[in-house]
């Protein structure tokens, strides 16, 4: 497999060779569990973002990145291995799952790939779907947490380009459904992840995505780093970027850490 990305029947092919992370999970709905026993790829681990890929929320944001020892125990949990292929998807358009996929990579796995067109590809492609838990072989993964580029509040001003990834009401700060604050960080420009997505929810081609990102600036060799609300959705941009050839940092606390010192300046429009 070469790319983030794998297709449907192209896991369908290599399912023996893989491992198999469902991180069923949107913003506000507790239900993914209950939705992976519903149904699942046969063999997939349930990966819960909450407790999993992120820390308890605080001044580093809703979703500030987990401890080390957190994360790689959870992946031990579901059977990841690091000289074993990972596959990561969900029902969200890979909006969590690029979060799964941005920590795996960002802890030296070699090799991670995001299910493009999620959960609907998946069975829109009549793969097999597997009901109730998933208990794994324990797996031997290991790493540490630095292979990924990562900025922190006090580095952002200086990012060339820093990209929003929230929608773009959100962006202008017209509307704030989650964070207290309205608005964004001053500098950044807009590419709600959504322009990531063709009509059927697959990623865009790559010459697609450079001429979005182009529009930014967010081109190859620029300092480019991504932000969202709390820093899940901003790994779904950083993802979309480097099929594009950009090379993106995130930046994990995103708007929710950001505003929780009020000194820090807000934009809207």
């Amino acid at each position: 497999m070469t790319g983030p990305l794998i297709t449907a029947s192209e896991l369908q092919a290599r399912m023996p060779e893989v491992t198999l992370l469902d991180v069923r999970h949107r913003l506000g709905d507790p239900t993914g569990r209950e939705q992976h026993q519903a149904g699942h790829v046969p063999g997939a681990a349930y990966v819960d973002l909450d407790l999993d890929l992120a820390a308890p929320p605080g001044e580093g944001g809703r979703h500030p990145l987990p401890e080390p020892d957190v994360f790689v125990e959870a992946m031990r949990r579901a059977g990841v291995r690091n000289d074993r292929p990972v596959v990561v998807y969900d029902d969200w358009s890979g909006h969590a799952a690029a979060r799964a996929w941005w920590l795996l990579r960002h802890y030296g796995h070699p090799d991670v790939r995001l299910l493009d067109g999620a959960w609907p590809a998946w069975v829109a492609a009549g793969g097999a779907v597997g009901t109730g838990p998933v208990r794994p072989v324990p797996g031997d993964f290991a790493g540490t947490p630095d292979a990924m580029p990562v900025v922190d509040a006090d580095e952002v001003p200086a990012v060339s380009v820093l990209v929003d990834a929230r929608a773009p009401e959100r962006f202008r700060g017209e509307v704030e459904p989650i964070d207290p604050v309205a608005g964004h960080i001053p500098g950044a420009v807009n590419v709600p992840t959504e322009r990531n997505l063709d009509d059927h929810g697959h990623f865009r081609d790559p010459h697609e995505l450079r001429e979005v990102y182009a529009e930014v600036g967010a081109v190859p060799g620029a300092e480019v780093a991504a932000y969202c609300g709390s820093g899940v959705t901003a790994a779904h941009d950083v993802l979309a970027l480097e099929l594009a050839g950009v090379r993106a940092a995130l930046y994990p606390g995103s708007w929710s850490g950001w505003i929780t010192d009020p000194e820090r300046p807000v934009e809207t429009g």
